[in-house]
Order: C-alpha cells, then sequence, then structure tokens
C-alpha cells in the first residue's frame, strides 16, 4: 500500500480534505505499532474514500479544488469504478489500479518532485521580512541576508553569487538584481529588478506555503495536461494561451481573461470553426451594465461605435435608434439586441473561434490591442482575447487542410465566413487554472490566485465557494 500511501500524503498537504488527512495520519499511526487489522481495515475504507473523492473532482462543476469545502463524507464511488477495483484485484494488480488513480504525465512527475524538495527543508528557519516602499535597483535592501537567503533556497542565485553579494561588490549587486529579475519571471511578475509589493508577497511567503501550492496544483493535473499532444490551453493565471501540434508547441500567445467580477470559466471545448471578421452579438449583459447607459446619455454611441440595433435573437431586421422612445433605452427596459458590425474596431477584432459550450465563451482577437502590454491582464468580460489571432487563425486553417493562399484571400476580405475546421481536425481546448508549474526548462512557475481559488481550507474551513460554472 505504500503507492497509496504516497498519493494520501500528497493529498493532505493540499489541506483540502481533513478528513482524508486524518485518515492518512491514523494510517501511519497503525503502520508504526504495527497494528496490522486496524490498518487494513481503514486503509480498505479509505480506498473507497479517495475513490469517491477522485470522481467527485472530475465531474464538471465540482470546486473541491478551486476553494469549495468537500464533504466529510465521501460519495460512493460509482458501480463501474467498485466493478474496476475488484477486477484487478482479482488479478492481483492492486497496485496498478491504485498507481492509476493519479497523473501520469511528466508535468505531474516534476511538480511533485519540486515539491518533495521543498518538503526535505520545510523545517528550516524562513526570513521574515518587514519591507518599507519600494526598492529600486542600488538602494538599501533591509534585511538583506534574508533576501539572499530565499533566492538562492530558490534556485534563483547561486552560492558564489550570493558569496559576491554578501562582500559588497559591484558583480555582487549585479547578481542581485539578476536573481531578483529571475525571480520575478517565475513568479509572473515584472522583470525590472524593483522590489515592489507583488515581489515582496512572493519573497515573503513561506516554504510551508509553497509546498501547499504545489500539491494543490499537481492534483489539478488529475483534470487536464499542461502539454497535451494536440490542442490549446489557456491558463486563466498566466494570461498566457499554447497551441501544440503532434507533440510539438507550435505557438505561444498573451491572452487577456475574465476580471475578477466576470471570470472566465474552466471549462474543455473543441475550435470547430474560425470566424473571420465576425460579427459581435452583444450579450444582455453587457448590453445592460456596459452600453445602455451610454446609449442612454448619447444615442449617437451607437453609430459612432458601428452598432446595429436587431429586433430580437430570432429576427435579423434592423431597427433605427432614432425610432425608439427615450424611456425604452433604459438598461432594464430595452426591448432589442445590439449586435456590433465586423471591421477593426469590432470588439473581436477580425477572428473569432467557436467551440461548443453553455456559456457563450469563445477565443477571439480583439480591437483594444495596446491592453496587451499590461501586465496583469484579468480584463474582459469572461471571454479570451488573444494577441496572436492571426497566426492561431493561420495555422488552425492549415493544419485543417486549407492553403496558406486561401487563408489569405479570407485574410483580405472584408466579408463575414465562418471556416468549417475539416472532418477530425477540431483541435481541443482547455481553459485551465494552474497557478504552480513547472516550465520546460525545469523551473517551477508561480502565478497570483486572481480569482482566489487557492484560498487554504485549514485556515478558512467555513467558508464555501459561490463560484459555478
Amino acid at each position: 500500500m505504500a503507492e497509496f500511501e504516497e498519493q494520501l500524503r500528497l493529498l493532505s498537504m493540499t489541506n483540502i480534505s481533513t478528513e482524508l488527512t486524518r485518515r492518512y495520519q491514523n494510517l501511519k499511526r497503525y503502520k508504526n505499532n504495527s497494528d496490522w487489522r486496524d490498518y487494513d481495515v481503514l486503509a480498505t475504507d479509505t480506498l473507497f474514500a479517495y475513490m469517491g473523492f477522485i470522481e467527485g473532482i472530475q465531474q464538471k462543476g465540482n470546486l473541491w479544488l478551486f476553494g469549495e469545502t468537500p464533504p466529510t463524507i465521501f460519495p460512493l464511488p460509482s458501480d463501474t469504478f467498485i466493478e474496476e477495483l475488484l477486477h484487478n484485484h482479482e488479478q492481483q494488480r492492486l497496485r496498478y489500479f491504485i498507481s492509476r488513480l493519479k497523473p501520469h504525465d511528466d508535468e505531474y512527475i516534476e511538480l511533485v518532485a519540486a515539491l518533495d524538495e521543498l518538503n526535505e527543508i520545510k523545517d528550516m528557519r524562513w526570513p521574515v521580512f518587514l519591507f518599507k516602499g519600494i526598492i529600486r535597483p542600488g538602494q538599501y535592501v533591509n534585511n538583506m541576508d534574508g533576501v539572499v537567503t530565499v533566492l538562492e533556497t530558490l534556485g534563483d542565485m547561486t552560492p558564489s553569487e550570493a558569496r559576491k553579494i554578501c562582500t559588497g561588490s559591484v558583480s555582487g549587486y549585479l547578481a542581485l538584481v539578476i536573481a531578483i529579475k529571475r525571480f520575478q519571471e517565475r513568479h509572473g511578475l515584472k522583470a525590472d529588478g524593483v522590489i515592489g509589493p507583488q515581489t515582496q508577497q512572493w519573497l515573503a511567503l513561506s516554504l510551508k506555503q509553497r509546498i501547499r501550492l504545489l500539491a494543490l496544483n499537481a492534483q489539478r493535473l488529475q483534470l487536464w495536461s499542461v502539454t497535451p499532444k494536440t490542442g490549446v490551453v489557456v491558463n486563466i493565471p498566466s494570461y498566457y494561451m499554447n497551441l501544440w501540434l503532434n507533440g510539438e508547441k507550435v505557438l505561444g500567445s498573451k491572452v487577456i481573461v475574465g476580471r475578477p467580477s466576470w471570470q472566465t470559466p474552466m471549462m474543455g471545448s473543441d475550435i470547430q470553426s474560425v470566424v473571420f471578421n465576425p460579427y459581435w452579438n452583444v450579450p444582455n449583459s453587457i448590453m445592460k451594465k456596459d452600453i445602455m447607459p451610454k446609449v442612454r446619455r448619447n444615442r449617437s454611441y451607437l453609430s459612432r461605435n458601428n452598432y446595429e440595433v436587431i429586433k430580437g435573437w430570432s429576427s435579423a431586421q434592423k431597427i433605427s435608434i432614432n425610432s425608439i422612445p427615450y424611456h425604452l433605452l433604459s438598461p432594464n427596459r430595452f426591448p432589442y439586441r445590439l449586435r456590433q458590425k465586423p471591421g477593426k474596431r469590432n470588439a473581436l477584432g477580425l477572428f473569432k473561434f467557436n467551440f461548443p459550450n453553455s456559456q457563450a465563451i469563445y477565443l477571439h482577437d480583439t480591437s483594444s490591442r495596446s491592453l496587451f502590454n499590461k501586465h496583469e491582464r484579468a480584463l474582459s468580460s469572461g471571454c479570451i482575447r488573444v494577441e496572436q489571432a492571426k497566426s492561431l487563425a493561420k495555422v488552425l486553417l492549415e493544419y485543417s487542410g486549407s492553403s496558406e493562399q486561401r487563408f489569405n484571400n479570407l485574410s483580405r476580405s472584408r466579408k463575414t465566413r465562418t471556416i468549417v475546421l475539416g472532418d477530425g481536425k477540431s483541435v481541443p481546448v482547455d481553459l485551465i487554472y494552474q497557478t504552480a508549474w513547472v516550465d520546460e526548462l525545469g523551473l517551477v512557475n508561480y502565478r497570483s490566485d486572481i480569482y482566489k481559488y487557492d484560498r487554504d481550507q485549514e485556515i478558512n474551513s467555513s467558508l464555501i465557494s459561490a463560484y459555478n460554472y
């Protein structure tokens, strides 16, 4: 049962389930006391509870890995899952069955290895910081020894660089700035060498808290792959998208995701079509909240921004804005829908990527390209804006069998065209929420928890997330 204990050990580090943690601790106690009878009884019962947990987190809409408190008593595993367990037990393949309960992707293995590396030094005394204001390169750093300890321990600074800093040499100063920039890059911060509020918060994060983040994100790999063989992966808190085709990463792009008050949901689907020069059918929520208050102040807002008033969702009949009585321009009384005409000023830009889902979420281009220069990009109303939208459209069409000439013709045209990807060429898309992972260079990356999904159940056990998707 060593494999089973190992999975429980990793889960206990997340502080997700106090019940499974308690069971794991009791199993260790029975084992240390050679109380094998109680061990076997508890291990068998705990395996069923753990199977219920695994099935629970894989059900759509379950947020046990994203802030929601799991039940004390887990639902029983499905009959199919239990039959699979019994079959493997009869075939003396129980270890194999238990092993398959965890992810086997390289990213999971690497994340657990990074976790164990930190766990080996978890009892070391971690520096306590009291920063005063923003510290720019060349300015005095209070508790410099503590900063150096963190940077060296986490691998952003070599021992020789640390020694140079201690001697106060010019090369030591340069080493400190370089190490701070490395640290900032791994934490998704602006790599400017300035020790500002966010950099200070990450420097102060304890080893115990980092271990928990790694353990939590390792569990999230039960739900998705960061590096699929083929597919688009949008990691919401990293504001970044990658496209993989046949095991090779062919495109990376900055993205803009939903703001905390209008979150981009986690989901999986398949990109089935690319729309060139799309219309934007304005969702009712955006129409009421963002647009109609401006129209009520000045009707010309619609024509200036290329909006059309359409009779309804089941009708394409256009209505003149000047024919609508003023009292109907109220956000809650307006009886029509709005549609923005194609063009460079269209909110969706020149490309839209459709994938089936119940929440009207899609990837798209944008006319507000300057927003990609911002470092924190949780700015949209839920959909994902892609900086390299044109490149994404080109790659998807070529993967589907279209020629470069056809793509160029479609791009030059001002007509709205929906191009369905060829048979068997729809591309999987996953919108994921991963706040820690190991990158292609073997470096551990962390990102800010923009939707507050990482909160510690041990600390917030009385709180239940209200997020649903």
